[in-house]
């Protein structure tokens, strides 16, 4: 099983170019059953969760071309079985989005309930209450979910309860195919359902309100083709932010958007790290040194819950204290126990977690837990004396492409060690 080590101490400086969103690029494959395409994607990431949906994809009977060098996606045909596994909906939980496409295009679609998850439930309830608001029949029987739309969907107004991301995807793809109108209420912002919604657009889907938490959608009765860029990755950009904020140095972050960083940039200005957006993307530095600054996390313009974990190593040698507060997951401090081996000083209070500053952590061997604490431990690596070893890293190769080959060319001691 692979790991990374890391030998702390030295300051980044040069570019890293920031790639294609994952959380658009997921979402995006799977608005291909809505047609027979071919949906070209360009920008497009390698990783572990894109090969899982093109595994997907491809096993519902669509051609998947993942050309890595050109960085391009092109997926067309149609499907052919309208089962999702469980053997394949178990290993990444944005499986459950070929849901509603399968569900608008074909009149039914049978789909492995996901489980849980390391870091929380994450219920799907919200998509299912929204596609019977859309006229479907759902039976839940088996660890599957079973929807049946033998007339087709109708259009529906849909109140979300709270703020869903996966739910807001999953509804606006059917949408598109619904007779009528469909208006979602309380939907989710994020610059990847924008993404979303601009592919669907370019397929010859009739959308309004896109970058409001209300979108209308007026159904027709087929898309076409497209080609799309996906939009770059936010998280994987405030992450590599985040690493020049612990280590020390400057960075540019190529293709990053600030526009897209939001409360992120303005919590890690806060805590005395500068960031201007520049011609071709992002500079980023350390000012004169890191003050602790609270966070919390909330859905989008808010603080990234995917970012919560870096942020937490960067306080974790900030001078002062910051209380950082989860509010969208229940169980996303698993990254804690390990960067307390390192030295680190936080205590969990419920939702809460205290950081207390110390000097200077101390490399050590760690375990990640999750993706987005597989990098905090990268990170924390960075700003540590000695060697760490981070251990389990097929979690991190989930969401970002080749770690340590982009910090070692802005200067880290970083290695891929495989067994």
């Amino acid at each position: 099983m692979d790991r990374i080590r890391i030998r702390g101490g030295r300051p980044l400086r040069g570019s890293i170019p920031i790639g294609g969103a994952k959380n658009a690029a997921l979402p995006l494959m799977a608005a291909g059953l809505l047609s027979a395409g071919p949906l070209v994607l360009a920008n497009a990431p390698d990783l572990a969760d894109v090969d899982t949906m093109g595994r997907l994809l491809a096993q519902h009977g669509l051609s998947v071309a993942h050309d890595r060098a050109a960085r391009t996606i092109a997926i067309a045909g149609e499907a052919t079985n309208l089962e999702a596994p469980y053997d394949l909906v178990r290993r990444m939980r944005a499986s459950v989005l070929v849901l509603g496409p399968l569900l608008a295009r074909y009149g039914e679609a049978r789909v492995s309930l996901p489980g849980g998850c390391a870091i929380g439930t994450r219920p799907v309830d919200l998509h299912l209450k929204g596609l019977e608001a859309m006229g479907a029949e759902i039976d839940l029987a088996g660890g599957y979910i079973h929807a049946r739309a033998p007339s087709g969907l109708a259009g529906a107004r849909f109140l979300f309860p709270q703020v869903s991301v996966g739910a807001t995807e999953n509804l606006l793809m059917a949408a598109t195919l619904a007779r009528g109108t469909t208006e979602l209420v309380n939907a989710a912002r994020e610059p990847e359902i924008d993404d979303l919604a601009h592919c669907l657009i370019a397929m010859g889907a009739r959308i309004e309100g896109v970058g409001t938490d209300r979108l209308r959608i007026e159904g027709v009765t087929h898309l076409g083709a497209a080609n799309h860029p996906i939009v770059p990755d936010r998280i994987e950009a405030g992450t590599y932010a985040c690493a020049a904020a612990i280590a020390g140095g400057e960075l540019l972050l190529r293709e990053a958007r600030l526009e897209h960083l939001g409360s992120v940039a303005r919590v890690l200005g806060e805590a005395g790290v500068e960031m201007v957006a520049v011609e071709g993307g992002v500079r980023v530095r350390r000012l004169n040194g890191l003050h602790g600054a609270d966070a919390m996390t909330e859905p989008y313009p808010g603080f990234a819950t995917d970012m919560q974990a870096q942020y937490m190593a960067v306080m974790a040698v900030a001078e002062g204290a910051a209380m950082i507060t989860e509010t969208i997951f229940e169980n996303r401090f698993m990254h804690v126990p390990e960067l307390n081996r390192m030295g680190a000083r936080i205590n969990v209070h419920g939702a809460s977690a205290i950081v207390r500053g110390v000097p200077a952590l101390s490399g050590a061997p760690v375990m990640a837990t999750d993706l987005r604490a597989s990098v905090s431990l990268v990170l924390a690596g960075l700003a540590a004396s000695g060697e760490t070893v981070v251990n389990r890293v097929y979690h991190l190769d989930r969401g970002y492409e080749r770690v340590e080959e982009k910090l070692a060319a802005v200067g880290a001691d970083i290695e891929r060690l495989t067994d």
